[in-house]
């Protein structure tokens, strides 16, 4: 329900809202309606079980019913609520913007929360995930997905002002998509690192292949795969025992096909698969049975594919680049992601020395423990139950 408010005191003080009653748990729901692949979906599938099974948080998932087949099952404790509106761009907004907001005041929330770039921004107490680099809108040429991260960009900037609170997934996301804001309005802003999943300690150390080189990403222009194989193609000269696997969906089709024309162009077909999805069971056992992990990204607010290879030991090199160096510290082997030239000696010095990959695969497995599920729901309940301790006197809200 809507509260109207109440009667000014006698002393004209405006009076204040009843204070959340911490007796009860806070009310907090989801937004994820953004989340339909990749890290968003992983992120929410990982986080929500957690989440749910606090007593002093109570979550609601909101989700469009095309999205339910992609989250079932859930857990148990899990209150999930799924909507039927049009995915026509406008309508789906006008949706998130408004009905969105009721629904969630009548329902009772104290929270919500929009693990994504931008949500409801007339929602109470609302609380954002920066989590989506807007700066790709530099690396596409194609106008029209060049508009999709114009729209992307005004969205997250405003969702960043009218939020509550705001999480940055790393510290190159808060210095990127806060958009040189004053110092005080950065405050409301929290740097939480994703997690990864830690398969068993007493697991034995991977025989691994001696000839397979591995990317992991859904393709876009940003994933920088086109000077990945034309450093294959220097590589394969030294080291014609060497193959590359590319796990990951063809989202951008146009940069699919150059990335195919590019690797029949040098006779690569035999050396360099595009794999496309692939289980995430099976993905983990290609890190833990690469030689290298290679991880070519021009930009990155986090990279999914880094924890996960660190976690598995796989000896990295990747980007000196947007987060990648936050993540990976020592972990990692840094090359110039612009130059195939810089791509090739790295991986060559990576292949030609042991010593090199079991030191980086020992420090690897080392850095993977600062990155975990239960620490990043932790963080992220504090957060939302800040916010849910805020008095929101500003207009406009429901």
């Amino acid at each position: 329900m809507i509260q109207f408010p109440t009667v000014p005191q006698v002393d004209d003080e405006p009076a204040s809202e009843p204070p959340i009653d911490y007796a009860r748990p806070i009310v907090i729901v989801i937004n994820g309606i953004h989340a339909k692949s990749g890290g968003g979906v992983t992120y929410l599938k990982k986080m929500l079980p957690l989440l749910v099974e606090r007593n002093d948080i109570k979550v609601h998932l909101f989700l469009h019913a095309s999205q339910l087949e992609t989250f079932y099952p859930f857990s148990d404790r899990a209150l999930v609520t799924t909507f039927k509106f049009s995915l026509n761009p406008i309508k789906s907004l006008f949706w998130e913007q408004f009905n969105l907001p009721l629904i969630a005041r009548a329902m009772g929330a104290d929270v919500v929360y929009s693990p994504a770039n931008f949500g409801p921004i007339f929602a109470r107490n609302h609380v954002s995930l920066l989590r989506n680099a807007v700066s790709v809108i530099r690396l596409t040429g194609n106008v029209k997905i060049g508009m999709y991260w114009v729209m992307i960009w005004f969205a997250t900037t405003v969702t960043f002002f009218s939020s509550a609170r705001v999480i940055a997934v790393s510290k190159y996301a808060s210095r990127t998509l806060t958009y040189g804001t004053p110092r005080f309005l950065k405050t409301k802003l929290s740097i939480i690192h994703h997690g990864v999943t830690h398969g068993k300690q007493d697991e034995a150390p991977p025989e691994r292949s001696s000839n397979l080189l591995l990317a992991v990403s859904d393709i876009y222009v940003q994933k920088n795969y086109i000077n990945l194989i034309k450093a294959m193609a220097i590589i394969l000269k030294k080291h014609p025992e060497l193959e590359l696997k590319i796990v990951g969906r063809k989202i951008d089709k146009n940069y699919t096909q150059s990335i195919e024309q590019l690797v029949q162009e040098y006779g690569l077909s035999e050396q360099v698969k595009l794999l496309g999805y692939v289980l995430h069971d099976d993905v983990m056992e290609l890190y833990r049975k690469c030689r290298i992990f290679i991880f070519p990204s021009l930009i990155e607010t986090f990279g999914n594919p880094l924890v996960e290879a660190m976690v598995a030991g796989a000896p990295i090199a990747c980007s000196n680049t947007s987060a990648m160096p936050e993540i990976v510290r020592e972990a990692g082997f840094m090359f110039d992601p612009l130059s195939p030239d810089a791509i090739s000696d790295a991986v060559s010095k990576l292949h030609m020395s042991d010593d090199l990959r079991v030191e980086l695969s020992r420090k690897a497995i080392e850095r993977a423990k600062n990155f975990t599920w239960e620490k990043c729901a932790d963080s992220t309940a504090k957060v939302l139950m800040s916010a849910a301790s805020d008095i929101d006197r500003r207009p406009g809200k429901f």
